[in-house]
């Protein structure tokens, strides 16, 4: 399997592949994978034998259908050309049974074209992997069909999987894909690790002595553009400790810039009980937690109801839509309590943090989660059939 994942500058689409190259070599022993990737920090996740990554030039996002050259001084237009041109030499020496795009059907300004164009044949099979969330609907119509989206679906795409539930958002209504497409997207579930759920986590921890300080861990995935957030988390930090006595760990994640690490531990010198880090390691810090603070991507969100902590959501306020609609879409279910983005006076945020902590939501349908191995089930259920037999099942 070749997995294309045009990551811009955090670590999300990264994170949400290397779990499903995982699942595949899990699911078919002996295979092999290759992820094309962009982000600057290279091969961050551990992954499994058999997955290797080739890193492109790193570019990102700057507004809708605008881009630029993240490290290299060449102009953007040099680095797409190039970063296509790699695409198509590593497709063509891989020679894959099974290709997986994520996110977008035609790559970044359209550089994948050129490679799906190049090694089109009845062997091999090519699969759009998508966030249920992209952006805003009308975000998303535009820029498909300016950039020529729906076109390359209906040219190249044999199926489409969909990493969340239709119950949440129906992707072919809101971003309404023209009925000339014949792709009827299969909804696999939210794609996240082993359950690691919060009540066996926490039967487990004999209870022994007077009751613990509340822990409130405050994460912000890659953290590049969570400073804001953070700050204000710290703003509130003194209010919400007098009312509960909690005590905060709170993780500025790799991609910060360092002058933002640095003003935020000045901030918190006068809070003793708030601990600044840069990375925690180990999925248990979540699970133990009595409140998860955190911004709203993907997979964020997902490990946190996979975890099943109470979680507290500020979504990023720009360049997309993407994660504010996630907020507030989650916490119309009860899974998560958000708060705006544009509104993080520490009064609100205080108060918003207390009631996480004092008041449990009312518990309602769960998630599915079962993502992961339900899309790496799709990926390989053609593998080793004849040309014949694929195009079938593809039909059918």
């Amino acid at each position: 399997m070749l997995i294309y994942s045009q990551d811009g500058l955090g670590l999300g689409h990264m994170r949400r592949t290397s779990l499903l190259a995982r699942e595949f070599l899990h699911q078919v022993p002996g295979a092999s994978a290759l992820t094309l990737s962009d982000s600057p920090l290279g091969q961050f996740f551990t992954t499994a034998p058999g997955h290797d990554f080739l890193k492109l030039p790193s570019i990102r996002k700057a507004g809708p259908g605008e881009w630029e050259a993240v490290s290299l001084a060449s102009s953007f237009k040099d680095v797409l050309g190039m970063r296509s041109r790699i695409i198509v030499s590593a497709i063509r020496a891989f020679e894959p049974d099974v290709v997986l795009v994520d996110h977008m059907p035609h790559g970044a300004m359209g550089e994948l074209i050129p490679a799906l164009r190049s090694v089109r044949s009845d062997r091999m099979r090519v699969v759009l992997g998508l966030r249920d969330i992209l952006d805003d609907p009308e975000t998303v119509r535009r820029r498909w069909t300016a950039e020529g989206a729906f076109d390359a679906l209906e040219e190249f795409y044999d199926d489409v999987l969909v990493y969340g539930s239709r119950e949440v958002l129906d992707v072919t209504r809101e971003y309404d894909w023209p009925t000339t497409l014949g792709l009827d997207p299969t909804y696999c579930g939210y794609v996240c690790d082993d359950p690691h759920r919060r009540a066996r986590r926490l039967a487990a921890v004999p209870v022994s002595g007077p009751p613990a300080r509340p822990t409130v861990l405050v994460v912000a995935g890659g953290g590049g553009d969570a400073y804001r957030m953070l700050s204000g988390v710290l703003d509130a930090a003194g209010q919400v400790h007098a009312a509960t006595h909690a005590e905060f760990v709170l993780v500025t994640g790799p991609c910060m810039p360092a002058q933002d690490v640095q003003a935020l531990r000045r901030q918190a010198r006068d809070l003793p009980m708030v601990e600044v880090r840069r990375r925690i390691r180990g999925r248990g810090r979540v699970a133990r937690a009595d409140l998860v603070v955190a911004m709203a991507g993907y997979n964020t969100t997902v490990e946190l109801l996979n975890a099943g902590t109470p979680a507290l959501l500020i979504p990023r306020s720009g360049p997309s839509a993407e994660q504010r609609t996630r907020a507030r879409l989650f916490a119309e279910r009860n899974w998560v309590r958000w708060l705006d983005p544009d509104r993080l006076e520490p009064e609100l945020v205080a108060d918003a943090m207390v009631a996480a902590l004092t008041r449990p939501l009312a518990a309602g349908k769960s998630p599915d989660l079962r993502g992961r191995s339900t899309a790496v089930a799709h990926l390989t259920r053609d593998l080793g059939a004849t040309p014949e037999a694929r195009l079938q099942s593809v039909a059918t």
